[in-house]
């Protein structure tokens, strides 16, 4: 492609030296033969003769030739030359001036949306190529956007519904609860409880509204500070011990010992949070999820397995895309936003990492990698980045190296 723009670019310089040499050439013709040669005479004559005829004195008339052209020969040879030059160059600016016309033509493609592709002249070949493929970026954006703007609607029309089963039971256990004082205990109990459930659900709605609020109008800003990765997986296996229990899981950590990373430490809890929720929502009861880490080529990789149904090759493309669901379905247990493992993608790669899913008949696996905190020092010296604004966000030594929740 470079290569292609180079001959473009050599194309219109020999074509500015052409005209340079054509003047210079056509000039000195023209001031040899005619201006100095055998016309030199004839037209100083010439000249001569049509102030006599205007009843001019001879010695007049070639006193006046010598003052306005005979002593001003090299003024005049400066104008010729120039207007030479404007004469070659502006046929030389005919042939750049197609090639504006061909690239305006082409832009005006993209504008109208045809679909059409770009042709170009054989000199703009490598601009027809960049054109067709800005085009088809644009294309593909608009597609994209599309399909966003579509899946987000409908989701909120879900969300919107949906807001409306456990509000309506809310609704209708307190009021039973408010007519009928003299209610027993025990079904008094009953019934408070499956109003907490339903608040806690009409909670969890809420905030998915709010999660696609905060997708589409905010930029994930990262705030690096040094992490004891290790320490930090094992929190949050701990702080999911009681959603575990519920299930009957297990969850069972093996991590090597003080594996330190830079990151944002807030930013990282929720993108394995969501990771290992996603695993509880779509596991076989009485199973077991296990979370594994290793340094693996500079890099720390980070492995979540539970055991659940397969999920499909194509699905395996597009589960990361923001408002998609594995199920396509909005059940009460598991209906979410589809913007947890999107959001996920995107914190990992912002951290200069990756994050992929695997999938066979009878386990899951998502797999992140992140660069480990030597390779990004290593990369910082090299680039003589400074940073001064990191702190140690888990102090002291990892705990066990393994650490199993039970029912």
């Amino acid at each position: 492609m470079k290569n292609n723009y180079r001959k473009l670019k050599f194309s219109i310089l020999l074509q500015t030296v052409l005209v340079t040499a054509l003047t210079v050439l056509v000039g000195g013709v023209l001031l040899k033969f005619v201006i100095d040669g055998i016309y030199n005479d004839s037209f100083a004559r010439t000249f001569v003769d049509v102030l006599v005829f205007l009843n001019i004195n001879e010695k007049t008339a070639v006193h006046l030739y010598w003052q306005l052209i005979g002593d001003n020969k090299t003024f005049f040879m400066i104008v010729g030359y120039l207007i030479l030059f404007a004469l070659f160059f502006y046929v030389a600016l005919s042939q750049m001036t197609k090639y504006l016309d061909q690239i305006d033509h082409g832009i005006e493609n993209i504008i109208s949306e045809s679909t059409d592709p770009i042709h170009l002249i054989t000199e703009l070949k490598p601009i027809e190529i960049r054109l067709n493929e800005i085009k088809a970026t644009l294309k593909r954006q608009e597609l994209e956007a599309s399909e966003g703007e579509k899946k987000k609607n409908d989701l909120v029309l879900f969300l919107a519904h949906d807001l409306k089963t456990p509000l309506t039971s809310i609704v209708a256990y307190l009021t039973m609860l408010e007519d009928h004082p003299d209610m027993p205990e025990e079904e008094r109990k009953a019934y408070t409880h499956i109003a907490l459930e339903k608040s806690i659900r009409l909670g969890e709605l809420i905030n998915e509204f709010f999660d696609i609020t905060r997708y589409n109008l905010q930029n994930i800003e990262l705030e690096p500070v040094e992490i004891d990765l290790t320490m930090m997986l094992e929190q949050l296996a701990d702080e999911l011990y009681g959603v575990l229990q519920e299930k009957k899981l297990t969850c069972e950590v093996d991590v090597e010992e003080e594996l330190m990373i830079y990151g944002d430490p807030d930013k990282l809890a929720r993108v394995f949070d969501n990771i290992l929720r996603n695993a509880i929502a779509y596991c076989y009861a009485d199973t077991e999820i296990r979370i594994e880490a290793k340094m693996k080529d500079g890099d720390i990789e980070i492995t979540f397995t539970n055991a659940g149904d397969k999920i499909p090759g194509d699905m395996l493309q597009t589960i990361f895309e923001k408002f998609y669901r594995v199920d396509g379905s909005r059940s009460t247990g598991t209906g979410g936003a589809g913007l947890g493992l999107a959001i996920a993608k995107q914190i990992v790669e912002l951290h200069g990492g990756r994050i992929l899913a695997k999938s066979d008949d009878n386990r899951t696996q998502f797999v992140v990698t992140l660069p480990s905190k030597e390779k990004t020092e290593q990369k910082e010296g090299s680039e003589d980045e400074v940073h001064t604004h990191r702190r140690l966000a888990f102090r002291g030594k990892a705990g066990r190296g393994k650490r199993v929740q039970s029912k």
